[in-house]
């Protein structure tokens, strides 16, 4: 799995990092999502894809 953030479509809602904070983290100073790794295991496949899947601005995405 390889996850990609749009930084740009980012709102700093905080759901991805609350979601999987293994993989995401947030800017101090915006709140603006931080991709910590984009390779994640195969054990937090299901905290990444939920993650995405309740990010507002649909700013994740997850390739095979």
């Amino acid at each position: 799995m390889k996850v990609t953030v749009e930084q740009d479509r980012c709102v700093a809602a905080g759901q991805c990092a609350a979601a999987a904070p293994e993989v995401f983290d947030q800017r101090d100073e915006d709140g603006v999502v931080v991709l910590l790794n984009a390779d994640p295991p195969a054990e937090l496949t299901d905290d990444v894809h939920n993650a995405a899947a309740v990010c507002p601005a649909l700013a994740i995405h997850i390739t095979q």
